[in-house]
This record gives structure tokens, sequence and C-alpha cells, in this order.
């Protein structure tokens, strides 16, 4: 047997649909976009609910993992009558001043006063700041803060350039506790900022960390740093000029030494320090919560990333995965109206007397649609004579017996005169009456149909396709004169319905199917491809059979 190879535009077809609907189209656009994302994830809603619990799980797994993180805040008031030049007008000094507050604020982050208050609180043997860290400030989710801690303080404020890793740093010559003291000033940088509230003139000074007390120690040893460097500084211009009271100079002297001793404590000077060219506004105090890991926020993001992780498997799965989903899907992509959606209930066998089930009942609904869309589609023929009806499958195990069997059923029921052709397994007809011959020996042997024993299902006569035997079907021609014979003598009596093989199982699928008025081709739902269904479309009409349509099979509701 030999078939017409498809032409050009038939190749390219695979590819590229040429009957596609203009671009302009209704239906296309962000709303039908909207409504394919939410299809897909009601589709999918159960991947979709695992992956967003999974990831909102995960996540709060991970934020109880870190540690407790603890801030402290100083805010210091700069005083920008100190830094104004006499004899400007208004608009020059306020540029003066707002340009002193910035250098102010670049003299509090510079090297010389963090390593002042650094050696003054003796944080180079603190546990946390050094190269290896204690076991309880050890692991990936400790590392991931940190990184996530230093992009944000980049992001607010630049401490010396401090996104470099403090191993980067090290000199492989220098004493190995030199190296110590140099991570762990570099870390102490990392964990502090220091930035100015808006344009105005208060800075605030803020420090992390896994110790409860040490933050507002470092915080409140920052201020008081600056504090000693202005008025130690007076204090040295004081000696050195023509202001040598001794009260003036006691009075530096007290403010000098209290400054001293409280960078030193890690607190705010016990006297007031009015020389200096900065007012305390706000003491840092010890932390009574944590402030972060914010667990709340890192699961919702959890539960946020797992649901996006989600969409975007649903997405990479329908975009390569072909297989049917639906009728809609089956026919703009196949370009074959698609007849029926038959609801998979979960039996082998054909219609019953009795619906004892809504899903029976649904399923003999299909059954009843499919046979009006078939009697309107082959209005003209049946007017004539009874019709052929053949069913194939597009695969193997699509439930191809099942569905034909139900369609003889109802017409048998509905007072109609029905013969019955089968390539399933004969255990689909236990309990009746079957025969000892089949169409392939009618093939071989040229009977007539008064030498045939048909068999009987419920007033059904049946016949198998194929013999027992396999040389019989290998030599079997099932478009001989005598087959059709017999097919035309069944006619005459009343339908006909034939229960084709899949073509990937045989090919005399494609001989009797040229017999048949109406060929619907099954797909199973979930298992069947798109191109598959085309495939076996195209063989078809190459062997002139009348496709009318394609019917899903087995859906799960």
């Amino acid at each position: 047997m030999t078939f017409n190879r498809p032409g050009p535009l038939e190749d390219a077809s695979r590819l590229w649909r040429t009957d596609r609907e203009p671009m302009g189209d209704a239906g296309e656009g962000p709303l039908a976009l909207l409504r394919l994302m939410i299809a897909l994830a009601w589709r999918n809603k159960i991947r979709l609910i695992a992956c967003t619990a999974a990831g909102f799980l995960l996540a709060f797994l991970y934020a109880n993992s870190l540690p407790k993180v603890y801030n402290a805040t100083a805010t210091l008031l700069l005083e920008p009558r100190q830094f104004a030049s006499a004899g400007r007008d208004i608009s020059g000094q306020q540029n003066l001043d707002l340009n002193s507050a910035e250098s102010e604020l670049q003299i509090i982050r510079s090297e010389r006063l963090l390593s002042a208050v650094f050696e003054s609180l003796v944080l180079q043997g603190d546990a946390e700041l050094g190269p290896r860290p204690p076991k309880e400030f050890s692991g990936l989710a400790v590392q991931v803060q940190d990184t996530m801690s230093t992009l944000v303080d980049n992001g607010l404020t630049t401490l010396g350039k401090t996104s470099r890793r403090a191993e980067d740093s090290l000199d492989p010559t220098a004493d190995p506790r030199e190296n110590a003291r140099r991570i762990a000033f570099a870390n102490f940088v990392k964990r502090l900022s220091a930035r100015r509230v808006g344009q105005s003139y208060v800075v605030e000074i803020e420090f992390w960390s896994y110790n409860q007390n040490l933050p507002a120690r470092v915080a409140n040893a920052m201020v008081s740093g600056y504090i000693l460097q202005s008025i130690a500084s007076k204090e040295q211009m004081a000696r050195a000029g023509t202001d040598t009271l001794q009260g003036r100079l006691d009075a530096l002297a007290i403010q000098v030494n209290a400054a001293r001793e409280a960078m030193r404590n890690g607190t705010l000077p016990a006297v007031a320090t009015p020389d200096a060219d900065a007012r305390i506004i706000g003491a840092a105090l010890p932390p009574l919560d944590p402030s972060g890991p914010r667990k709340t926020l890192i699961a919702a993001l959890g539960g946020l990333l797992g649901f996006l992780i989600g969409m975007s498997t649903i997405a990479i799965n329908v975009a390569f995965d072909r297989r049917v989903r639906d009728a809609k899907e089956l026919s703009q992509e196949s370009g074959i109206p698609c007849l029926a959606t038959v609801p998979d209930t979960g039996k082998t066998a054909g219609l019953g007397w009795h619906f004892d089930s809504p899903a029976l009942q649904r399923y003999a609904s299909v059954i009843r649609d499919l046979k009006t869309s078939v009697d309107v589609a082959c209005a003209s023929q049946r007017r004539e004579r009874n019709i052929v009806i053949a069913f194939i499958g597009a695969t193997a195990a699509t439930g191809v017996s099942t569905l034909s069997l139900s369609m003889a059923q109802l017409l048998s029921r509905s007072g109609h005169q029905v013969t019955f052709f089968y390539s399933g397994l004969p255990s689909m007809v236990e309990g009746t009456s079957s025969s000892s011959t089949s169409l392939a020996d009618v093939a071989i042997s040229g009977l007539k149909a008064d030498q045939l024993s048909f068999g009987n299902l419920d007033g059904i006569a049946t016949l198998p396709i194929h013999s027992i035997d396999p040389h019989i079907n290998i030599f079997a021609d099932f478009r001989h004169s005598s087959v059709l014979r017999i097919l035309e003598t069944a006619r005459l009596k009343g339908d006909v319905i034939f229960d084709l093989p899949a073509l990937d199982t045989s090919l005399d699928a494609l001989a009797l199917a040229f017999h048949a008025d109406a060929v619907l081709i099954v797909a199973k739902s979930g298992r069947t491809t798109i191109d598959e269904v085309k495939d076996v479309h195209n063989q078809l009409r190459r062997a002139g059979a009348p496709v009318i349509g394609t019917v899903v099979n087995r859906v799960r509701s």
C-alpha cells in the first residue's frame, strides 16, 4: 500500500501554522494572557500550592536558623554656628554650613576615629569579629546575612570601601596576630554606618552585632570619640595660643578626660562638653529586642519565591510539554475539531443500563453528544444508508475499545441494529458469546457473510478484526473484496462500529478506515501528544479516510 507524500506546504505547517488567525484577533492581548495564566495556575494548583508551601517552609526554617541581630543608634547634632565664618551673608553661610556638615560626617567615618574606638574598646580579641567566628556564628546563614548587611550598609554609606573581603587585605609576611587584627577591624567597619538624616545637621551612628550589649557601646564610643577629637584640638590650640588662662585649660582638660574615658568605656561623657562642635541629642541604648532576622518578611518572600518558581516550572512545562490537555488546545494546535471530552470513570466496560454515579451519568451524556455530532457530520450519508463509524487511537492504550463499545451500545439501545468489529482483547466481551472467526480470516479465505459466526453482546453483533493465529494477521489484506462484501452486508443490516488498532501498533487501521463514513481520532488526556494526533490525521488523510474530528478520552475532573 502506497501513500502520497506531503507537499512542501504541509511540511512547513509542521513547524509553523499557516492557517493561524491574524495577530489582531480579539482573543489575543493582555487580558487573554492573564486568563491563560489564571487557567494554568488553576489547572496546576496542586503543584503551585506545593511550591509555595515549600518555599514558605524553607524560608521559615532558614529565618529561624539565623542568629538574632541587635542594632543600636546614637544621634548627634552638629553645630553649624561653629563652622560659619564671620562677615558672610546668609546664603553664603548656609552653603558653608552644609558643606562643613558633610566634612564632619567624613571625619566620623575616618579610619583614625574608627581605629581609636576599635582600640579603646579592645575589640581586636572579639571572637565575633575574628577570622574564625565561634560555631554559633558560623554557617551559610550568617554568611548570607553578613553579605546582605554589607550591601545595605554600602547602599546607605561607604565606610572606606568595605565591600571587599577582609582576607584580601592580609599580608602573608606579616605577623598572624596583626592579620587577625586587620580582619577584626575590617569586620568592625562593615557593621558600622554613619549617615545624615536628610539634609539636616543630625547624624546617626549605628552598629549591629549578635551580642546584645556591644552595639550600644560601639555607637556611644563613636560619639565620645568624635567629641574627644573636637575638644582635644581646641585644647591644643588654647595651649599654643594666647589663651593661657588656667581656668580655660582646666575646663578643656576635664572635657577631654571625660570624652576619653567615655570612649574607652563605650559610654557618653559624664560631664557637659560645651566646647565640642556637636551636641549629643540621643544616646545609644542596649536593644531590648533583636532587630533581625525579620522572620515574617523572610517567610513571606520565601512563599513568593516558591510561587514564582512554581509558575516558572508550569510555564516551562507548558512550553515543552505537547501532551493533550483539553479540547480547545487540541483544536487550536492540530486544526481538527474536537467533538467530545470524555471523563475518566475508572471503569473499562461500556455503558451499563444503570448509572449509579454522577461520573457515569456525565460519561453517558458525553457519548450521547458524540453520537449527535457524528449524526450531524454524516447527515447526508444517513439519508441514503446506514453509516460506518471508526474509532482509532493516536497511540496505544487510549481507551478506544471502551469508547467504541459505548457508542455501539448507545446505538443499539436507541433502536439501531449494530455490528461491532473490535481489535481489543476478547476480555472486553467476557460473559457473552464470541466468534471463532475474524475479519482477517475473511480476508484470507474469502468467507461469505452467511458462513461467519458473529458473537452477541446484548444484541450487538460482534466480530474481531484480527485472528488468534498471528500468521493469518501477517498476510491478511483488509482491502480484499470479500472484506468489503462483509462490511456492505453488515451496513445493510444497520450501523457499523470499528474499534481500530492504533497506527503505532498496526497499519491495518488505514485499510479499514478507508471504508468508514466517519473516522474519530482518540487521544488520551495527559499522555497522547498533539504531534501524534497530527501525524495520525495526516496518515489517515493520505489514505483517503474521512476524519471528522478528535475525541479527548479519560479526562480527569
